[in-house]
């Protein structure tokens, strides 16, 4: 069960890199963790890069993001944080447009090892607890 928790949070799936994971907690903002495991595979595989994602048209965007509501709100914020992230230097999560506290806790913790945060997200309590040990 080593990593079975790791595996089960949503952002940590099929992700490659922080723009991916960025993206996933976009996408996990007030909705639930069944339509983004639909919508996400689609997502990276239209635009697989930030630079892809600001060369296409918003409509677009929108179309793909619809199942998970509010996609007009997230689709820009998905293009603004994209914007912010060519210019991000890595440091802290919450400079990124649309990433709050749990994505710049899990950025943290996944991304940086970092394992001294204190989450409020259960599932990143949870992992820190039963993975960790911290």
């Amino acid at each position: 069960m080593a990593n079975a928790l790791r595996d089960d949070l949503m952002v940590q799936q099929q992700i490659r890199n922080s723009w991916e994971h960025m993206v996933g907690v976009i996408m996990l903002n007030q909705t639930g963790r069944k339509p983004v495991k639909t919508v996400l595979p689609e997502f990276l595989e239209r635009w697989p890069t930030p630079e892809s994602l600001l060369r296409s048209r918003l409509i677009d965007v929108e179309e793909v993001v619809k199942p998970l509501g509010m996609y007009r709100v997230r689709a820009r914020r998905l293009y603004k944080m994209s914007l912010d992230y060519l210019r991000w230097d890595g440091v802290d999560a919450k400079e990124l447009h649309g990433i709050g506290k749990y994505g710049s806790d899990s950025y943290e913790i996944f991304f940086k090892q970092n394992y001294k945060v204190n989450p409020t997200d259960k599932e990143l309590i949870r992992y820190l607890k039963e993975e960790v040990c911290v």
